[in-house]
C-alpha cells in the first residue's frame, strides 16, 4: 500500500518547460490544465499556480490578447538568457581579479615603508 508521492515545485516548474519546449507552441491556461495532467503528471490543480511562478521569473513569455491569456516559452529564449547570464558573471569575474590585483599591489606598496616585528599584541 504505496501512497503516490507528489511532485516538489521545482519538478512542476521543470516538467511544465518541458512541455513549452517539446511543442514549440503557444497554449491558453485551459489547455495547459488538460494537457499537464495528461503528458508530464502535474495536477490540474496546480497547473496556475506553477505557470504564474515561471512567468514572474521571466522562463515563460504571457500576453494577453483581448480577453484571453497566451503563455509560451521557446527553447532559444533560454539559451540566450543563459549566455547573458553567463557574460554578467565573466565581467564580474574579470572585474574582481582586477580589484583583487589592485589590492595586491597597494598592500605590497603599503609594506615597502614597514619592518616586521616579532611582537604580538595581546
Amino acid at each position: 500500500m504505496s501512497k503516490k508521492k507528489g511532485l516538489s515545485a521545482e519538478e512542476k516548474r521543470t516538467r511544465m518547460m518541458e512541455i513549452f519546449f517539446e511543442t514549440k507552441d503557444v497554449f491558453q491556461l485551459k489547455d495547459l490544465e488538460k494537457i499537464a495532467p495528461k503528458e508530464k503528471g502535474i495536477t490540474a490543480m496546480s497547473v496556475k499556480e506553477v505557470l504564474q511562478s515561471l512567468v514572474d521569473d521571466g522562463m515563460v513569455d504571457c500576453e494577453r490578447i483581448g480577453t484571453s491569456n497566451y503563455y509560451w516559452a521557446f527553447p532559444s529564449k533560454a539559451l540566450h538568457a543563459r549566455k547573458h547570464k553567463l557574460e554578467v558573471l565573466e565581467s564580474q569575474l574579470s572585474e574582481g581579479s582586477q580589484k583583487h590585483a589592485s589590492l595586491q599591489k597597494s598592500i605590497e606598496k603599503a609594506k615597502i615603508g614597514r619592518c616586521e616585528t616579532a611582537k604580538q599584541i595581546k
